[in-house]
Order: C-alpha cells, then structure tokens, then sequence
C-alpha cells in the first residue's frame, strides 16, 4: 500500500499544461516511425549499400546538432510557443517529401533539413516544461514528458512495422498526420495561455531592473557539465547501437526475444519513472542522484563482460533502467537550474547538442572497440568510464548549482 501510495503520489501537483505537453509529446513520437525504418527502406527499397546508407543515416545526427543549436538560440528571441508550433507544422510538408527523394545526396539532403527543423523542437519544448511547471516539480514534468517519450518509442515502431509492410509513402504519410495532430492539439491549447504568459512577462519586465544574462557557450563551467553529459551520453547510447549486435551475436538471441528485452525496458520506465524520481528529489542531493544512477549505468554494461544469461540480461537492463531514471530527466532540471530566465532556450539548446554528438559519435566508436578489441574490452571500458563521470557529477554539479545562487543572493 505504501508504495502504491508513492506511486499515485507522484503524479499530483503537476499543472494542467505539463500534462498537455506531455500528451503532445506522446503523439508526436509515436508518429516517430520513419527512423527506425529508414536503414531497411534505403537497402530495401531504394536499393542503396549499407555504407551509403550509414551516410545518410549520419546526416540525421548533424541535423540534431544543428537543430538542439538553433532551437535554443530562436526559443529565446521568438519565445518557445512559436518554435514549437512551427516545427510541429514545418514537420508535415517534410515528411510528405522524403518518397520524392530516391538518391542518396537528396535523401541525405532531405533527411538533414528534416531532422532540423524537428530537432529544433526539443530545447523548446523543454523551456515550456520549465515555464508551466511549478518549481518544485520540475524534475517530474520532465520525467512525465519523458515517460510521454518512452510510450510514444513504444508504439511509434510497432505501428512502423504494419505501415511499412503496406507501403512505405504510406509509413512517411502517417508520420505527417501525426506531427499535424501534434502542432494543432498544442497550438489550440496553448494559444490563449502564452498569449496571458507574454503580458504577465512583460509586467513584470516593467516593474524589475533587465539583468543580461550570458551565452552558455561562455559558461565554462556549463561547457563542463556538458562534456561529462556528452560522455555520458556516448556510454548509455550503447543501447541503441551496441546492445543489440551484442545480444545477437554473443548472447545469440532471436530478433523476438531482443524485441521482448527492449519492450520491458520501456515498460519499466513508463511503470517506475515518476515514483523513483520522487524518491530521489526526497532522499536524495542532485549530486548524489547523478553519482548513483551513472554508476547503475555503467555497472549494468560492466557485468555483461563476465556473464550474459538471460538473468543476467534481464538484471542489467533493469539496472540500466533505474540508472536513466536517476540521470536524464535529472540532467534537464540541472541545465535549467543553471540558466537565467531569459537564456533557458540557449541552454537547453547546449545540453541537447551535447547528446547528438554523442548520438553521432557512438555507434562508430563502439562497434570499432567491439570489433577490435571484443565486447569484453567494451563492456569493462563503458563501466570504467561511467564511474569516472559519476565520480566528475558529484562534485561538478553542486560546484555549478551553488555558484549560480551565491550570485543570485548578491544580486
């Protein structure tokens, strides 16, 4: 009863707006269903290598650089409403587009303007979480946007899968209706709300003194936290690239039961997310949470080097789990900690260029150390890595946090 009661209680408090967001969200990802598919679509259908098709790939993480980049920095010029409903909106004729494309330089070129202008979505997104949520629970509207996230990577490729059996125009169409549902359900309900949000900002611009607030990018201890963040990042992202070749050819699983191993991670993120964050922001210090979840990463890698039953697969990627409950939805609180109230876009934009680097850089760089060294060699090096970035969180973080509120005192 106790933990049903933690369970239910993590869920109150949260603003009408944070749930709307979250729902928008929800639908925007479960459209998310060309990406998983893309690489079958190229060698498939169009016919392409496996290298060209990695190319081409690759041009989605540099667009989610160039996108998180100027996401940020147009949020906090034109306010993130507008950023949000135009790359909702702007999603819709792009996606209507890539059947048109059949060469891999327009593929490419297509995929990049695509993967932009949605990418841009996100440090948006996030400063609209910060801007409905109430203060103490940030860091549950952030993990209910994620746990959004999560379901909607859930249904997105199940759907994915019966769509591109019918067609593949068909596949690209759907996402289209999708983020068009998306941008309308948002446009309508927040319309009027950051209508009254701007004339509240600019009310109390008149009655307080305008402090400029600096770029992120001078922030040299934000540039900091942001390569730990990068190197975490490169760690967890094992997930997406990695794991799964590891579980084939090592663990020799079937395609089913690694679908199955995937399935109960999302499951278990979407069941445990909102409580275990509560318990972290009662018990525990942001510089603890971080330590604590990064070394659950990192450990639920390691043990993988010296066993991989099925037991030992379903306690790793529980571990795992737990690890990303206690660090990403974290992160997202931290940079907006740090921010002023005018810069938030810019951050957010900074921390999420730090992930599509590591989105770019990880597949590479880890099925070369597997490929040279063995996953033994990875597995130890990926949890080796993850305790020193534990380590660097705990004191990076409360070191970051309490500058900016001395600073604020003086203020």
């Amino acid at each position: 009863m106790k933990l049903i009661k933690i369970y239910t209680s993590s869920f109150k408090g949260l603003s009408q707006e944070s749930w709307m967001l979250a729902l928008v969200m929800l639908i925007n990802r479960a459209g998310s269903m060309v990406l998983p598919f893309l690489g079958v679509y190229m060698t498939a259908h169009l016919h392409f290598s496996i290298e060209n098709s990695g190319v081409v790939l690759s041009f989605f993480g540099i667009g989610s650089v160039l996108g998180s980049w100027l996401g940020g920095m147009i949020t906090d010029k034109i306010g993130e409403y507008r950023v949000q409903s135009l790359s909702l909106l702007l999603s819709v004729p792009l996606f209507c587009m890539i059947p048109l494309f059949t060469t891999e330089v327009g593929l490419a070129g297509i995929i990049l303007a695509q993967s932009i202008v949605s990418e841009t979505f996100r440090p948006a997104n996030s400063v609209a979480i910060t801007k409905y949520a109430r203060p103490e629970n940030i860091t549950r509207a952030f993990s209910l946007n994620r746990m959004a996230v999560n379901l909607g990577f859930s249904i997105g490729p199940a759907l994915g899968g019966i769509l591109s059996a019918i067609s593949y125009e068909f596949l690209f169409y759907s996402n289209a209706l999708a983020a068009l549902i998306a941008g309308i359900t948002y446009i309508v309900f927040f319309k009027k709300r950051n209508t009254l949000a701007l004339r509240k900002a600019q009310n109390m611009k008149k009655s307080t003194v305008h402090v400029k607030e600096g770029s992120p990018y001078r922030d040299g201890k934000f540039l900091l936290y942001c390569f730990f963040c990068m190197l975490f990042a490169i760690c967890f992202f094992q997930l997406f690239s990695t794991l799964t070749i590891f579980y084939k050819d090592t663990a020799h699983l079937s395609q089913e039961h690694i679908g199955y191993l995937l399935g109960y991670s999302g499951f278990l993120i979407v069941l445990l997310e909102m409580a275990f964050v509560q318990i972290a922001e009662k018990y525990f210090t942001l510089g603890i949470t971080m330590l604590v979840g990064t070394l659950l990463c990192g450990f639920s890698y390691a043990m993988l080097a010296f066993d991989y039953t099925m037991l030992t697969l379903l306690i790793s990627m529980t571990m795992l789990c737990v690890g990303e409950i206690w660090t990403l939805p974290f992160m997202s609180t931290i940079t907006a900690l740090r921010s002023g109230s005018n810069n938030k876009g810019a951050y957010m934009g900074l921390n999420g260029i730090s992930f599509s680097i590591a989105f770019i850089v990880t597949p590479y760089v880890g099925t070369l150390i597997a490929e040279k060294l063995g996953f033994k060699v990875l597995w130890l090096g990926t949890g080796t890595l993850a305790a020193l970035i534990a380590v660097a969180f705990y004191f990076i973080v409360p070191w970051m946090l309490s500058e900016k509120k001395s600073k604020e005192e003086a203020d």
